[in-house]
């Protein structure tokens, strides 16, 4: 397959209505969202937007997990296993809201990419959202880079100003090692990030089940 294809011409209706690309910060998620939603036609749903609006519409009182992190500026001195089990209570905290934007676009019929650092694999086995039958119509994928070092050089590449962030990649491959875990329990397809000549390929084979 062509990727010069797949990034720039449409590819037709996608087989399904919310396509879930779960993975780790650093992982390259955006290098693939994009492309793919370009292939499919189709809009992404980026979770970040998603946790900013909602960190502006409550408080602390009312969210203390989506708020976490600004209210323990000292929780960055945490162990790193301590910190990925606190990116998963940030990822279910935001599973109600995941399944609001999931189930409209159910019940609107108009498909979308949904794609974050905060996106649970195993919300592709619900059988419904925002009590809309889910049918089949939900696919899911975790975009997975099990070399820490490449993490750390995808960090320096993207923010070089930053310097080395070794310790965040060491936290985001333990939080990546977590999602693929789920994602097995789940029935849920891991595709690894590398080699990235093929990636947007071996995505839609594995979203598709032609892997």
């Amino acid at each position: 397959m062509d990727r010069n294809v797949i990034a720039m011409d449409g590819g037709g209706r996608p087989p399904w209505s919310v396509l879930l690309l779960c993975g780790a910060s650093g992982t390259g998620k955006t290098q693939v969202s994009y492309p793919l939603a370009r292939h499919y036609g189709v809009p992404i749903v980026e979770v970040d937007d998603l946790v900013e609006a909602l960190q502006a519409m409550t408080t602390p009182e009312q969210q203390p997990i989506l708020h976490y992190w600004r209210t323990h500026p000292e929780a960055a001195r945490l162990p790193p296993a301590d910190i990925a089990d606190l990116q998963v209570a940030v990822a279910e905290a935001l599973v109600p809201a995941v399944d609001a934007i999931v189930g409209n676009h159910l019940e609107t019929d108009t498909p979308v990419i949904i794609e974050g650092d905060y996106l649970l694999p195993s919300l592709a086995t619900r059988d419904g959202f925002a009590g809309i039958p889910a049918k089949g119509r939900v696919a899911a994928v975790v975009l997975h880079e099990p070399d820490e070092a490449q993490i750390a050089a995808n960090y320096l590449r993207r923010e070089p100003s930053l310097g080395e962030q070794l310790r965040r990649a060491r936290v985001s491959a333990l939080y990546g090692d977590r999602l693929t875990e789920q994602a097995a329990e789940a029935g849920v397809p891991t595709v690894t990030a590398r080699p990235w000549t093929d990636v947007i390929e071996r995505v839609i084979a594995a979203v598709t089940g032609t892997q």
